[in-house]
């Protein structure tokens, strides 16, 4: 028996050779070790920096777990950790719905449904630089800025929008949402070519509403994609740089200080890489945790 199982498998390694097998796997060589070495290598490096005392012009000095207690006991972190879980909440209440209802919205303009898709992906196309300066105009806590102007014709106003402790992520979260829900839509009008006509049409038959067809049809449908957009733009949201960043610079008073700025000011404010790095990680592990806990709060509701 041991013999004729040699025999056999002694012939289909013959067989796979002779059929070029060996031939693919040395074509292939180069561009795995590419995709590796470019993607898996600076995980890798980072992983080791976490490690290390580095400012990238001294030589490196291995300090074991010095860096993880020092990020874990900065007085700063539990500020930028709740400030994160702020703008995700916030994000998932009020930009999540968004891009879902334009989506849903232009399906259901069957002759100017392409026009109302235009204007929505504008955004998306707008320079994350250039759209911001131009929400800062929005938000100018004068008299002049757009949104204290309209608020004054009804009396009401005006507001120091990034200025104010209270107001100012609400307001982050306003254009993150206003610059991200085009593209977003865009998926999920894609996903929504996919729903059978022959539903909707049943559906009218029975004398369903829009709101109705929405909720019974639609919705159901397109769960598979509603929960990969929402994990992945909860993953999105925990990783918020730019708006703060150049909106307030994570003030003010630290209120709009995030993780990632965080990061950021340990590396290149404090020249401190070897700290930024172990953050990184601390936030990659906490992502892929929360991850691996979504799929499976979800799973059930995915397959039913």
């Amino acid at each position: 028996m041991f013999q004729q199982r040699t025999q056999k498998s002694g012939r289909s390694v013959a067989t796979w050779y002779r059929s070029g097998g060996l031939s693919s796997i040395f074509f292939a060589l180069p561009l795995v070790l590419i995709f590796l070495y470019f993607s898996w290598g600076p995980i890798v490096r980072g992983l080791v920096l976490s490690f290390q005392k580095n400012n990238l012009v001294l030589p490196a000095e291995w300090v074991g777990w010095s860096n993880f207690s020092y990020v874990l006991t900065d007085p700063q972190l539990p500020q930028a950790a709740l400030n994160t879980l702020y703008f995700a909440f916030l994000a998932l209440i009020f930009g999540f719905p968004v891009p879902l209802f334009l989506a849903v919205f232009i399906s259901e303009l069957r002759k100017t449904g392409w026009l109302y898709n235009v204007l929505s992906y504008l955004p998306a196309v707008v320079p994350p630089v250039a759209a911001i300066l131009l929400w800062t105009f929005f938000y100018d806590p004068s008299g002049a800025g757009v949104f204290n102007s309209i608020l004054g014709w009804f009396g009401i106003g005006p507001f120091a929008w990034l200025n104010s402790q209270t107001l100012a992520m609400p307001a982050i979260v306003l254009e993150a949402t206003w610059a991200g829900a085009g593209a977003t839509s865009i998926i999920y009008l894609a996903a929504l070519t996919g729903v059978r006509t022959e539903l909707y049409e049943a559906a009218e038959l029975d004398g369903a509403g829009i709101w109705s067809r929405v909720w019974h049809v639609t919705l159901p449908q397109i769960r598979g994609i509603i929960l990969i957009m929402m994990l992945l733009q909860l993953i999105g949201t925990f990783q918020v740089f730019t708006e703060p960043f150049l909106f307030t610079g994570g003030g003010p008073n630290n209120a709009t200080m995030t993780v990632l700025l965080l990061i950021y000011r340990y590396a290149f404010v404090n020249g401190d890489f070897g700290a930024a790095t172990a953050l990184s990680v601390l936030l990659a592990g906490v992502l892929c945790a929360l991850s691996v806990v979504y799929h499976f709060v979800t799973r059930r509701w995915s397959t039913t």
